[in-house]
């Protein structure tokens, strides 16, 4: 069966540790912090690989993982970045969150190469936390964490055209004519089983990319027959070249059938419709008397809706150039902007926050130590020793709740509270 979807669970690398350490030294009694920055987590990127037209080696392995950022080392030396991990998807792949299903990443037209996923950065080594009342930081920054999220992979054909019809009325054996598609081709019902792609060169630098796309019966867009699995790659396609056997071979109707299929196309997505159709009435050298085959009926239905029908034989060749050439006339006519869908999620900003702050008393040191993102990213950009950032560090207390929750944990007038590097006596 052809693989054109696949859940699977891919992971940023996370950032590497900080160091704590102090510059150690004969004749230097005691050394500053030098302790390293953490390297930061490889990124998960996704790239379109022109060999690949089938999502199949994702049913084999479930995760994917960039490498770890190195923790920071002594002597101020940085950790090593972990490497980024590439994964390599045919072109059309559509990248969505498995919880929403909203669009992550569209790898198609120019978009070849994505990074999905960031790695987390590097923790901050103790040197960067010595101030002129904390010459000995013992504290370093902790790594972030890299993201991980489970995708759901979809694989949507591209194509400037969609051959689409019933079982049997000879779709693999126009695209095995016109194109270099080498289809399986028998006289029963749902040989193929895959997509089929071609190239029609009609010379001159004119041509275009045809889609046999199997599977569609009365029920497809409920999921009935193979037709579900293989109704999301019309909806790339810009023309459909819908192809019914004229001569009635097997005693269908064909009027009958165009409406059903095009019910199937409205009853999966509305926009579908709105693609331009021509018909290819196929099997005319099956034909001995035209006024009492279906061509006259399929020519009064749909003609004067400005469908044009084209009566064809996929077998001998017959009126092919007509259709082909009509095709084309169509899709010049067309926008050739690729279709791409739009970025609807974006991981980083999914995370869910984390908690504001934490405050918790170290009997070892006999401290109360404070800590939160909040706490951190505001100590980076305070200087503590003017009277201005003094000011602004107690009012960001205040305001934040933490001295209610100082007092809450049993924090007395005198007691040491840490703070990352900053470490002070409490007093109201």
């Amino acid at each position: 069966m052809f693989a054109d979807s696949a859940k699977i669970i891919i992971k940023s690398g996370d950032g590497g540790d900080g160091h704590v350490s102090f510059r150690r030294e004969k004749y230097v009694a005691n050394g500053g912090p030098d302790g390293g920055d953490g390297g930061k987590g490889g990124d998960l990127i996704f790239q379109v690989d022109e060999g690949l037209n089938t999502l199949v080696d994702f049913r084999h392995r479930r995760k994917y993982a960039a490498e770890n950022g190195s923790p920071g080392s002594k002597r101020n030396c940085h950790g090593k970045s972990g490497q980024d991990l590439v994964v390599k998807v045919p072109a059309g792949t559509i990248l969505r969150d498995a919880q929403t299903m909203k669009v992550i990443a569209d790898m198609s037209g120019d978009n070849k190469r994505q990074v999905i996923l960031p790695g987390g950065r590097g923790g901050l080594g103790n040197q960067h936390y010595a101030t002129s009342t904390m010459q000995v930081p013992k504290y370093a920054q902790p790594g972030k964490p890299g993201i991980e999220l489970e995708v759901f992979l979809e694989l949507k054909v591209i194509a400037d055209v969609g051959l689409v019809g019933f079982p049997n009325v000879g779709k693999s054996t126009l695209l095995s004519r016109v194109t270099n598609a080498r289809p399986k081709i028998a006289n029963y019902h749902f040989t193929t089983l895959n997509p089929n792609l071609g190239v029609v060169d009609l010379g001159d630098g004119n041509g275009f990319v045809i889609a046999d796309i199997p599977g569609l019966i009365e029920g497809a867009s409920e999921g009935i027959g193979l037709g579900h699995a293989f109704l999301k790659h019309i909806e790339r396609t810009k023309v459909m070249i819908h192809m019914v056997d004229a001569a009635s071979i097997e005693g269908r109707d064909p009027v009958a059938d165009i409406h059903a299929i095009n019910h199937e196309l409205e009853s999966y997505s509305p926009k579908l419709l709105e693609k331009p159709q021509v018909i290819a009435a196929n099997k005319i050298d099956a034909i001995y008397d035209e006024a009492e085959s279906a061509l006259p009926a399929i020519r009064a239905e749909f003609e004067g809706k400005g469908i044009p029908v084209y009566p064809i034989s996929a077998v001998s060749g017959q009126g092919m150039k007509e259709l082909l050439y009509g095709v084309n006339e169509l899709l010049s006519q067309m926008d050739h902007t690729p279709i791409v869908y739009e970025q609807e999620f974006f991981p980083e900003d999914a995370i869910q926050p984390e908690e504001a702050f934490t405050v918790e008393y170290d009997p070892k040191a006999d401290e109360y130590v404070v800590e939160g993102p909040k706490i951190e990213k505001m100590l980076g950009y305070t200087n503590i020793d003017s009277e201005k950032g003094f000011l602004f560090f107690q009012k960001f207390l205040q305001e934040h709740g933490i001295l209610e929750a100082l007092e809450q944990a049993g924090v007395s007038e005198g007691d040491t509270v840490r703070m990352y590097g900053l470490v002070f006596d409490y007093y109201k």
